[in-house]
């Protein structure tokens, strides 16, 4: 029985997706069956993992959670990986650089069972730097959908969020690493989001025709340099949560 266990934890660490996590625990409990025969026996406890790398550098990067490596391909700035399934508790994670045993940085964090987290990788590459979020999962009412903004431009100053055609701004004045609540959005077929400059409300960048969705999380957060003009230069980028 313990080395079913043992493949049990390693398969679950990294292969099932956010939404299989319920399934994952009745898998789990299906176990307590064998506990009779090992008494040091506990269910298994898991936690939702979304890793973004938002640090505006050209070099590939690699994200390990405790031992294991959670990128199994190029881990490029602007990409995401997730919803991973982590063991819950107290939590190891170390960035690198690609092929690299060095930390450039690390964290040590402790993850509540059952309950979604995203990992930003956020900075330059010389100031590199790892901020957690818990995800807010319930789900939003018919016909809305649910959205967060976080500013990860290193010199892109304090950001507003606008829905276009709006004339309150969804989200205001957040410095670089602040970031918002899930505020609740109307769904709609083609929807413009601009990121403004807090002080003058010029639009700095846009994401445009996006289609929100009925029943969707999202997260929209600003990436790049505005000193950049190369693939790391200032813009923004949605994604969706799996919450169902």
């Amino acid at each position: 029985m313990p080395h079913s266990l043992n493949i049990f934890y390693i398969i679950m660490r990294f292969t099932l997706k956010f939404k299989a996590i319920a399934a994952a625990l009745v898998l789990s409990l299906g176990l307590a069956s064998c506990s009779k025969m090992d008494n040091n026996y506990e269910p298994i406890q898991v936690s939702g993992l979304n890793v973004i790398q938002a640090s505006p550098t050209l070099e590939l990067l690699d994200l390990y959670v405790d031992n294991d490596r959670a990128n199994s391909t190029n881990f490029e700035f602007g990409s995401k990986i997730g919803y991973l399934s982590a063991i819950s508790g107290s939590t190891a994670f170390n960035v690198t650089k690609r092929g690299s045993g060095t930390s450039l940085k690390n964290l040590q964090f402790t993850l509540k069972p059952r309950l979604g987290y995203s990992l930003f990788i956020a900075n330059t590459l010389a100031n590199i730097e790892l901020l957690m979020l818990e995800d807010n999962l319930e789900n939003p009412a018919t016909g809305k959908a649910k959205i967060r903004f976080v500013n990860l431009s290193p010199d892109g100053g304090a950001l507003s969020l606008n829905v276009n055609g709006v004339a309150t701004d969804l989200v205001t004045n957040k410095a670089f690493k602040e970031y918002s609540n899930f505020e609740v959005i109307d769904a709609a077929e083609n929807v413009t989001f601009n990121i403004k400059n807090s002080t003058t409300s010029a639009i700095e960048t846009s994401i445009t025709g996006f289609k929100v969705e009925s029943g969707k999380i999202y997260t929209i957060y600003s990436k790049g340099l505005k000193a950049n003009t190369d693939d790391t230069r200032f813009s923004a980028k949605i994604f969706a949560h799996s919450n169902n």
